[in-house]
């Protein structure tokens, strides 16, 4: 494979890393929503606090999943990337 090619793949890669950070918005969107649930419902019935936040945090970790996964990708795009050893 000559320099151009060479070009694409890394262009390509880091057209990649971009895309998969897009992924990044769902969980920010999610975990804010949650959040302002967890206040009103805190906000409406004290008492249970402790189980709502603990409810709420516990949420929060499953939708950062994704974007972890996401930022995980795009990392190994641009410092790991395994197609250029194909060069």
């Amino acid at each position: 494979m000559n320099l151009s090619g060479a070009a694409i793949v890394v262009s390509a890669s880091a057209i990649g890393a971009g895309l998969s950070m897009i992924a990044g918005i769902g969980p920010g969107i999610g975990q804010g929503y949650a959040a302002g649930k967890g206040t009103e419902m805190v906000g409406k019935r004290p008492r249970l606090q402790s189980s709502i936040i603990r409810t709420m945090f516990l949420g929060q970790a499953v939708a950062q999943t994704t974007g972890i996964y996401a930022m995980i990708i795009a990392l190994v795009l641009m410092f790991a990337n395994p197609l250029i050893r194909l060069l």
